[in-house]
C-alpha cells in the first residue's frame, strides 16, 4: 500500500509561478501581446482622488480576459476561479499571495467605470491596431453577420405589445431601460423597424421577441461582428436587436466606425442575404463605393400564374415597361 504520506508546513518555499505555467500555455501568448499602459490614464477621470484605494483596473480586465477566453460567464464562479488557478494568477499578476476581489467589484465598474468610459471599445480598438501593425488586417475586403445571444430576460414578467407601460418610471430603477430609451432613434435599436414585437421585456426592452431558430421563441439580442478576410480578424462589434433591418443598420455603423478609427475603407463586403435588400446594396455601392457580394431573393419569375419579370418588354427611348397586355 505504500507509506502513509504526513504533510508538514515548511517553515520557507522557493516556488516561482512563472515557472509553473506551461511555455505553450494561451495565457502566455495573451500576455506577451496584451497592451493595457494607456488603460489608467483613460480610465483617470473616472476615480476619486480621496477616499479607499480601489481595486486595480488593470486586474479587473485581466481577470475578464481570463473569464471571456474560458467561457466563464458567471463573475462570481470567476473570482472563485482565479483564486484556486495559479496560472490565472500569475496572468492577473497576484502572485502567490494577493487578494482577489469581490465578484460585486466586477458588477459595480462594469456597469459604471467601464461603460461610462467606454473602456472595452478602446480596448478593443487597441487590439485591432495591433493586427494591422502587425500585417494580420488587409482592409481590402471584409465580411459581416450576426448571431443571436439570449437575454437574460423571463417570459413571464414580460408585457405584451398591446399593453400600457410606464417606460419613464421604469427608467428611473433599470439602467437597460434607460439606455434603451436613449437609443430610440438608431438604426440598430428603436428606429429598426416600425413593427412592434409580441411581447417586451420590462427588465430589458432592447431585447427582442424572437423565433428565429424556429424552436421556442426567446427574448435574445444581435451580436454583429465585421471581420477582415485576410486572417479573419474581427475589426468591429455591434449590439443591436435581433432583426434583419438591425443588422444592415449595424454594418453601416461598423463600416463608418471602421473608416473613422483606423482609416480602414474595404473594396468589397460578403454576406448573406439578410443585407441584401436594394437599399442597402445602394447604400454600399453609390455612398461609400463598396462592391457587394451579397445574395439577393431572386423574385423574377412566378409559378402562380403572375407575370414573370422576363415577360416584361423594355422601351429604352421612352425609358418604360410594357407588360404583355399591352400596358405601360
Amino acid at each position: 500500500m505504500g507509506e502513509r504520506r504526513v504533510v508538514q508546513e515548511a517553515l520557507f518555499y522557493e516556488f516561482s509561478l512563472k515557472r509553473h505555467v506551461p511555455a505553450d500555455h494561451l495565457l502566455r501568448v495573451i500576455d506577451r501581446v496584451i497592451d493595457l499602459s494607456d488603460l489608467r490614464a483613460h480610465l483617470q477621470p473616472f476615480y476619486s482622488a480621496i477616499g479607499r484605494p480601489s481595486v486595480d483596473p488593470e486586474l479587473m480586465i485581466r481577470m475578464l480576459v481570463v473569464g471571456y477566453r474560458c467561457g466563464i460567464r458567471s463573475e462570481r464562479r470567476l473570482c472563485e476561479e482565479v483564486h484556486l488557478n495559479l496560472a490565472y494568477h500569475w496572468f492577473c499578476r497576484l502572485g502567490l499571495e494577493g487578494d482577489v476581489p469581490d465578484h460585486s467589484t466586477f458588477s459595480k465598474n462594469r456597469h459604471g467605470r467601464f461603460r461610462g468610459s467606454d473602456l472595452l471599445r478602446e480596448l478593443f480598438a487597441t487590439g485591432v491596431r495591433r493586427c494591422i501593425e502587425a500585417g494580420l488586417v488587409g482592409g481590402e475586403g471584409f465580411a459581416v453577420d450576426a448571431s443571436l445571444i439570449r437575454a437574460d430576460a423571463n417570459r413571464q414578467r414580460s408585457a405584451a405589445a398591446s399593453e400600457a407601460v410606464d417606460w419613464d418610471d421604469l427608467a428611473q430603477t433599470h439602467q437597460s431601460v434607460r439606455e434603451y430609451l436613449d437609443t430610440l432613434d438608431e438604426a440598430a435599436w428603436g428606429a429598426a423597424s416600425e413593427v412592434g414585437p409580441k411581447f417586451v421585456s420590462r427588465s430589458d426592452p432592447a431585447a427582442q421577441w424572437t423565433g428565429a431558430l424556429k424552436g421556442h421563441a426567446f427574448f435574445a439580442h444581435a451580436t454583429n461582428y465585421l471581420i477582415d478576410l485576410d486572417h479573419a480578424v474581427i475589426v468591429d462589434v455591434e449590439a443591436s436587436h435581433a432583426l434583419r433591418q438591425a443588422e444592415v443598420g449595424s454594418a453601416r455603423a461598423m463600416i463608418a466606425r471602421t473608416q473613422e478609427r483606423f482609416g480602414l475603407w474595404p473594396a468589397r463586403l460578403a454576406a448573406d442575404s439578410a443585407y441584401g435588400s436594394a437599399e442597402n446594396l445602394a447604400w454600399l455601392v453609390h455612398e461609400r463605393g463598396i462592391e457587394p457580394h451579397i445574395p439577393v431573393f431572386d423574385k423574377s419569375n412566378w409559378s402562380d400564374g403572375t407575370f414573370s419579370r422576363s415577360d416584361f418588354a423594355y422601351d429604352h427611348k421612352r425609358d418604360r415597361y410594357t407588360c404583355p397586355a399591352g400596358r405601360t
